[in-house]
């Protein structure tokens, strides 16, 4: 079937989609929105706005993938990386397959080949010692440095996303004892609910913190400049410029950012011997390859107690 609206005007449609049928959340409703925005910019200024479903050609998709390969950000000037590129890529599939599921003629998903991407590098993570720097720089003696201490405790004892730490509300916290951990189900990416787990020590730093606030906004973590008639909660951007504040005020590298710290909470439990699957769990992955990332950790602790306890490095030579 041909359809005779240009591709530009079935966005709202396949929003629509991604909700009811395949239902995504409405983060990735909004970056699937904001991935195609790029291609429909890219139709507006190659004067196709009024390219339909089935005039859509390879050569428009190698044209479109040579424009994403040479795109520079305006305030960085650097070129978009290749796993950038491929999320681009992934929603303009996505919206084929779905023209495809209204049985609308056009090009087959599975002509958008993805870019090869280098595999995953070894995670950023800071060890004990460095963490336990990074965590004294605050000052405790104001309500400012008493808030960032509670954010990167926070961070260090649960492993949470940025996002999922920014979205905490107060009445969370109702009723907190400091010589008691706390455990919260929290909805994490994809709208998983999963458990995390408050360590005594985070507890006590966030009691102190709360027990400064004397305003009614029902953001955990909030700012103390700014427009006051806006709600006060903390945006994941200031939270990332903090950490790196006092990371550079610990000696430590300017890169940490706050996914370093969930690094060094998955790094920290693997190297205290807890297994695998049970730090997929903790971190909220829903599958096994992307815990494998700290693979690195797992296989110098297996050939540390190899090394330790196998009784082929303790006979001697004949």
């Amino acid at each position: 079937m041909k359809s005779n609206l240009p591709i530009l005007h079935h966005l709202n449609d396949f929003l629509d989609y991604l909700d009811i049928e395949k239902g995504l959340s409405n983060n990735s409703q909004k970056n699937y929105n904001l991935f195609l925005n790029k291609f429909f910019n890219w139709l507006r200024e190659n004067n196709k706005s009024k390219l339909k479903p089935h005039e859509l050609t390879y050569k428009h998709v190698w044209d479109y993938k040579l424009y994403l390969s040479r795109f520079q950000s305006l305030t960085t000037h650097k070129n978009l990386k290749r796993k950038t590129q491929n999320y681009y890529l992934i929603a303009l599939r996505s919206l084929l397959d779905f023209f495809a599921d209204r049985d609308i003629d056009t090009l087959p998903s599975s002509k958008i080949k993805l870019p090869k991407v280098s595999k995953d590098k070894v995670p950023n993570f800071l060890i004990i010692e460095d963490v336990e720097k990074l965590l004294a720089e605050p000052n405790v003696d104001n309500k400012i440095g008493l808030r960032d201490k509670s954010i990167l405790e926070v961070f260090f004892s649960t492993g949470m996303r940025i996002a999922e730490l920014t979205s905490l509300n107060r009445d969370q916290f109702n009723h907190l004892k400091m010589e008691e951990g706390l455990e919260m189900t929290i909805i994490g990416k994809g709208d998983r609910p999963r458990t995390v787990y408050f360590s005594k020590r985070s507890i006590k730093w966030l009691k102190e913190y709360l027990d400064t606030r004397t305003d009614m906004d029902k953001s955990l973590f909030i700012r103390y400049s700014g427009n006051k008639s806006d709600s006060k909660r903390l945006s994941i951007r200031s939270i990332e410029k903090l950490v790196k504040k006092y990371a550079k005020l610990a000696g430590l590298p300017i890169d940490i950012t706050p996914h370093t710290l969930r690094h060094s909470y998955a790094t920290d439990l693997l190297t205290q011997g807890v297994d695998l699957r049970t730090v997929q769990e903790f971190l909220g992955h829903s599958n096994i390859l992307t815990t494998q990332i700290y693979t690195h950790i797992t296989n110098k602790r297996l050939r540390d107690v190899h090394k330790k306890y196998h009784s082929g490095n303790r006979l001697k030579d004949n």
